[in-house]
């Protein structure tokens, strides 16, 4: 389990991007609310659920929440799983000892966590959990006026919970 739940503060933090940028959680959330992703690109359920995460992105990013991958990874490795993946959101580095992940009290990935602009970690979901995705998505939808778009085609199979 993780250390932060719902309702906890986020910890602060600040990493450095695959696009040479800084990423602050004070300064993402200066914008809006954060999605922050922890993952490793060799978890076969992160593999799974990146492309979820990359949907939620292009439906949503162009209101005022920021999504952020944060990989356990070197950079290599992290952009050959972005591109495999067809990630394009920003992607920070979490690897020499794993600060943030440490910080946050991680024992497993992904960690999905919404975390609101007062810094409050609204949801936390560890593994995949399909009904997390959906209640962001609504959550998303609710906060930027828009209506609501299913997540999950209905050809696809999506389980309810997969373990990271």
């Amino acid at each position: 389990m993780t250390h932060i739940s719902a309702g906890s503060t986020a910890p602060d933090f600040s990493l450095q991007g695959l696009d040479g940028k800084n990423y602050s959680l004070k300064q993402l959330l200066q914008r809006g609310p954060a999605v922050a992703a922890f993952f490793k690109v060799s978890c076969p359920v992160c593999q799974f659920t990146a492309p979820f995460l990359e949907r939620l992105h292009k439906r949503y990013a162009q209101g005022s929440v920021t999504f952020l991958g944060i990989s356990q990874d070197n950079a290599a490795a992290t952009e050959k799983f972005m591109h495999q993946h067809g990630v394009t959101f920003p992607v920070a580095l979490d690897e020499d000892h794993y600060p943030v992940s440490n910080a946050y009290g991680l024992t497993n990935v992904p960690t999905i966590l919404f975390i609101d602009t007062d810094g409050t970690a609204k949801l936390v979901s560890l593994g995949f959990e399909k009904q997390a995705l959906e209640d962001i998505a609504a959550t998303l939808a609710e906060r930027q006026k828009m209506a609501p778009a299913p997540l999950f085609r209905p050809d696809e199979s999506a389980p309810a919970y997969k373990p990271g």
